[in-house]
């Protein structure tokens, strides 16, 4: 599983103490990748990577670990790094996994990648969230 933009790394989180065989966490922020980082030691998860670096960056850098079966895709809002996170995927996900968003509710999605066919999406106050197969 991934987490990318993964902030406090909740979703990645919850999915490790449910049963997920390991969670690669990508967050800039080194104080937040920090805290997951703690997180991992304090649960003495060992199926837990936490990498720190513009999820972008990461992205777009060649692949070197099996592809991703779940994605957790919450950028920043007001960043406009969806669409470019999205596409950036490609490469690196299963052709049978499911990517979940988040953005503003009240903004548009931007352009994915065609592959993609939303399952699922609602709205919860003011985020908006979508499942997507691949």
């Amino acid at each position: 599983m991934l987490d990318v933009f993964a902030g406090s790394g909740a979703l990645g989180l919850e999915s490790l103490s449910r049963g997920a065989a390991h969670v690669t966490f990508v967050e800039k922020d080194r104080r937040a990748a920090a805290a997951i980082e703690e997180v991992a030691r304090e649960w003495q998860e060992t199926n837990a990577r936490v990498i720190c670096e513009s999820a972008i960056a990461w992205l777009a850098a060649p692949v070197s670990e099996p592809p991703f079966d779940i994605v957790f895709l919450d950028p920043p809002y007001d960043s406009d790094l969806l669409a470019a996170a999205a596409a950036a995927l490609v490469g690196r996900i299963a052709p049978d996994a499911r990517i979940y968003l988040e953005r503003r509710a009240r903004e548009p999605l931007p352009e994915l990648p065609a592959s993609w066919k939303e399952l699922r999406a609602g709205k919860a106050g003011e985020v908006g969230y979508h499942l997507f197969s691949v």
